[in-house]
This record gives structure tokens, sequence and C-alpha cells, in this order.
């Protein structure tokens, strides 16, 4: 996949930005607070519909402007691609494919699809299982669409069978309807359950050859899901639910399912969170997204974008060339303030960003 146009409106510090990014490695060169991370942010807001900094839409429009504008156009293997999302100050945002307005935020997946590692990427090794979840499931979404949606069933039944429990601790007799909810969730939650397993195993396989490479073969890491549930079925679900209602009810939220799953980074067996380095934690949060952007190639049968915001500065030099190296033939976006931090590197392009203007170099 190629981004061939990127079309920007009063989104964050950009009046307008029309931008053409080259096909192999694009730099966007200038100093903190310009809007370089901006641009990353919204090429990623039409990969997945969402941003990684914010969930509030309207952080994403210019100060006292009305709305926000996103274009961009790609080129996939099956042919041209359009995507555009209308961020309005008051209302629901607008979703368009090839000029269409979609009615569902799905049908977004698969039109754009691309990787970001920045440096808030080390929360998903530094922080509990919510981010590592998360980190799961915004892959898995962006490459199948049945996940997405078995995520939106999963998770519009456990906001259902929480809010029963709540109104069960004044009405008890409710808890007689529990077993609908049970059976939506445990459908979905073994769907979910399935594809975490399947894309952890590829990650992992993935990841680990990453990593040596990029640590120089000094350590090993593996990825390895840890579900909630024993069994990982529809029948497992059921019983565990079943097993945990009389806990559910007193606390009046729902402790067993996916929603509870985790996600281990292992460095030579032992936990990274609690054990590693903070090299080791950067190294392997770099392996994974490396990992994430080769399972897609091979699922999609093309490269996603990858984008990388700020974070050659945090690696050391052997660190950084071997990374350099991974991006050959892959169409990146980078952003950096200091030039030397891409020694050695073949960029295409290269543009300084400043006031939220792109200057070709």
């Amino acid at each position: 996949m190629r981004i061939t146009e990127f079309h920007l409106k009063d989104y964050r510090s950009y009046e307008a930005c029309d931008f053409a990014p080259c096909e192999g490695v694009t730099v966007l060169l200038g100093d903190n607070g310009q809007g370089k991370t901006n641009v990353l942010e919204a090429v990623y807001l039409t990969c997945t519909g969402r941003s990684h900094r914010t969930r509030q839409d309207r952080e994403l429009i210019r100060w006292g402007t009305d709305f926000a504008d996103v274009q961009i156009h790609t080129q996939r293997r099956d042919g041209s691609h359009e995507v555009e999302i209308l961020l309005p100050a008051l209302g629901k945002r607008k979703i368009k494919v090839a000029g269409q307005e979609v009615s569902r935020s799905g049908e977004l997946l698969g039109h754009v699809t691309g990787v970001l590692f920045s440096p808030e990427d080390l929360r998903t090794v530094k922080d509990g299982p919510a981010e590592r979840r998360r980190f799961v499931d915004i892959a898995l979404s962006q490459l199948r669409p049945a996940y997405y949606y078995a995520m939106q069933r999963y998770n519009r039944a456990l906001k259902q069978r929480n809010e029963l429990l709540r109104a069960a601790a004044v009405n008890p007799s409710l808890l007689g309807t529990l077993d609908s909810w049970d059976e939506q969730l445990a459908l979905a939650g073994a769907e979910l359950m399935r594809h975490r397993r399947e894309y952890v195993d590829r990650l992992s396989e993935m990841a680990g050859a990453t990593h040596q490479d990029i640590a120089g073969d000094r350590e090993h890491l593996r990825i390895q899901y840890r579900p909630c549930v024993d069994g990982e079925t529809a029948e497992a679900c059921m019983e565990a639910l079943f097993g945990a209602r009389d806990a559910d009810a007193r606390r009046m939220t729902t402790s067993v399912g996916p929603h509870r799953d985790d996600v281990a980074v292992l460095v030579d067996g032992r936990d990274v969170r609690a054990y590693g380095s903070q090299g080791q934690q950067r190294t392997a949060a770099l392996s994974m997204r490396l990992a994430e952007l080769n399972v897609m190639r091979d699922e999609m049968g093309e490269w996603p974008v990858l984008m990388l915001d700020d974070v050659m500065s945090e690696l050391d030099p052997s660190r950084r060339r071997r990374l350099l190296e991974h991006l050959k033939g892959i169409q990146t976006l980078v952003t950096c303030t200091d030039p030397d931090d891409l020694a050695g590197a073949e960029t295409g392009a290269a543009y300084r960003v400043e006031s939220a203007k792109m200057t070709r170099l």
C-alpha cells in the first residue's frame, strides 16, 4: 500500500496541508511543537478511526474553527482508495469512503493500513493489560473486519450485563435474565479469543526474530497470549460466567472474559514489564511494532505504511542502524528534530515543519 495524496484542513495546528509522501522514507524535520506529530496522527486516524493521543474529536479541531477535514488517497493492489473523515465541533463525525458516506465505523477499516511507533508505545510493555489488549485489538481490527464487529458485539453485551448487575443490586430477581447476555458474551468472546490466539502466536514468532536482530542476538523475546478463560471456547466462557455469577452480583461488574485477557512480553523468559531495563522495554516495544508490520504484510500481501514518531533519538546508534535496515521497500514517515538521527538512511524526501507549515528541503 502507498499513500499518494494527503490533505488536512483545520486539523490540530494546521489551517491547511497538502502533502504527497514519496514511495520510500519521507522525513518531517523540525523542533518540538511545530506540528510533525499531528501529520502522523491524522494518517493514523484514517487507518484506525481513532487518534493515538486523545479520545476527544474536539481536540483534533483547530482552535476557533467549526470542523476538521482529513482526506487521504492510497494505491493498493486492488486499485485506488479514498477516505475522508469530517470532524465537526458539534454533532457526530462523518466518514466517507470513495466519496460515499458510510454508516458503520468498521467500513473505514482496510482502506488505509498503517503501523505507528511513538514514544507512547512504551506503555504497551510498561503499563497494565489494557494497553496490550488495545495493541492487539487495533492491529486485528485493521486486518479483519470480523474481529472488529465481534468486539463491538462483545462490548455492547458486556455493557448491558454490567448495567443489569447494578440493577439487580436493587431487584435481585433480575439475575434470572443474565443467561441471554451470558450467551451473547460467550459467542462473541470465543471469536475474539480465537483471533487473538492466532495473531499473538504469529506476532511472537516475528517479534522474536526482529528482536534478536535489533538487540544484536543477545536476548530472546516472546509474546504470550494469556486468556482469562481456560479453554477459549463459547462453552468455556459460559461456564466461567456462570461460575462467577455470585461474585459478579456482589461486585456489580463482570469479572471474567476477554476484557480481562493479558498479553505477556517476555525477554529471556522474564516479564519485561517487571524485570526489563528501559532499553529492553524500548527494544521490545519496537520489535512488536515491526512484527505487526510483517504480519500485516503477510496477511494483506502488501506493506502497510510505517510511521515513526520521534523514536530515533531514543535508540542507541547500533539499534538505530538495524532499524533503518528494516525500512527498505516500505513507505515510511519519520519525524525527528536532528537530521543526524537518520544518518545512513536512504531518504527519498525531506520537509521542514515549522508553525504547522511544511517546506520541501
